[in-house]
This record gives structure tokens, sequence and C-alpha cells, in this order.
């Protein structure tokens, strides 16, 4: 027979900052707040490491100046979540994120190996959600990189929206983000 619902308390994204600033959490700890709740990040394997620098360094080239590449840092996404993607491009250089993390990333690249199931759903929602309009996923898995546009309303997805548009591109194939689509990267450049 089910007990009762365990109560759990939802942090809003200034509390989280708050524990932060006041060093509740130890240096190295993965910790990510997504809608509320307080969730430890996907260890860091070796391929899992250099798929984020690979990224990193793409997408720096491909946007350039006046653009930030930022690699496991956090973004202010809404009042209930802070999340830690593991690459994300905002307008502006690194001086301008000194007093308060970015709000609005052009887009975001997560890696995934074990959290893919959850990057696919739970992240893909929030990041809708949020009106991201690029959502990529490094997935070493398949060895592909799926790529989510044009976030919309769905009611079935964990925070109530999804991406209307998924593409899997295998190694061979180019894109071009939203941001920056005079630059066609090839997918293989992505995948360690």
């Amino acid at each position: 027979m089910p007990g009762p619902a365990v109560p759990m308390k939802r942090w809003k994204r200034v509390e989280y900052e708050r524990l932060v600033d006041k060093g509740v959490f130890e240096p190295g700890d993965r910790i990510e707040l997504i809608d509320g709740l307080l969730l430890v990040s996907e260890p860091q394997s070796s391929p899992h490491y250099t798929a984020i620098q690979l990224v990193e360094r793409v997408l720096a080239r491909a946007f350039g100046d006046g653009w930030n590449v930022r690699t496991q840092a956090p973004i202010a996404l809404d009042d209930a979540s802070e999340p830690e993607p593991d690459v994300a491009v905002v307008r502006g250089g690194v001086r301008d994120f000194s007093t308060a993390h970015p709000v609005d990333p052009v887009l975001v690249v997560e890696v995934a190996a074990s959290s893919l199931a959850f990057d696919r759903e739970h992240k893909a929602s929030l990041y809708a959600r949020a009106g991201r309009p690029e959502y990529w996923i490094v997935n070493l898995i398949d060895r592909v990189l799926e790529v989510r546009r044009e976030p919309q309303r769905e009611p079935s997805a964990p925070y109530g929206w999804d991406y209307a548009l998924v593409d899997a591109l295998g190694p061979m194939e180019r894109v071009a983000a939203l941001g920056a689509p005079g630059v066609e990267i090839l997918v293989r450049d992505l995948l360690p």
C-alpha cells in the first residue's frame, strides 16, 4: 500500500543563489536547479569532457566576436531554474556577466551519455518553456547531434513545452546554428 506523498521543497532561483553565495555547496559539487529541485549532474567521463571542449571551440569559431561561449556555467533560465548546461552561447563578453548570470542563451548544448533520456525529455521541455530557440544534444551513445528548434506548448511534456522540430544528424552531416547561420559545422567536429 503506497504511503503519503513525500513533501518536497521547491526552491526559487534567488534562494538557490543565496545558498551558493553562503558556501553551502562544496567547490566541485555538480548541482543544478531544475524547476525548483536540486539535481546532481552527470559525472564527467573522458569522452563527455572531450566533447564539451570540442563543442566550445567549434562554437567560439562559428559565433566569433560579440558572443560568449560558456561551458558548464549557470544560466538564469527562469524563477525556478538555474541549469548549468555543458555549453551555452550568449550575446556579450565575459565581463558582461560579472554580477549576474545570463538569461537568454541563443543556443544551449548538452553532451549526453547516461543522461540522454533526461536531456531529451526534461531538459528539452525546460529549455523550450524558457523560449530558448535552439537546443542541441551531442548524443555520445548514437554518435549523432540532435537539433531541437521551434519551442511550442506540449501538454504531455514534463514542463508543458517541447520543440516542434527535432532532427538527428550523423557525423558527416552539417549544421548551422540559428544564431550563426552563415557558418556550417561538420557534426563529426563535435564528437570525440
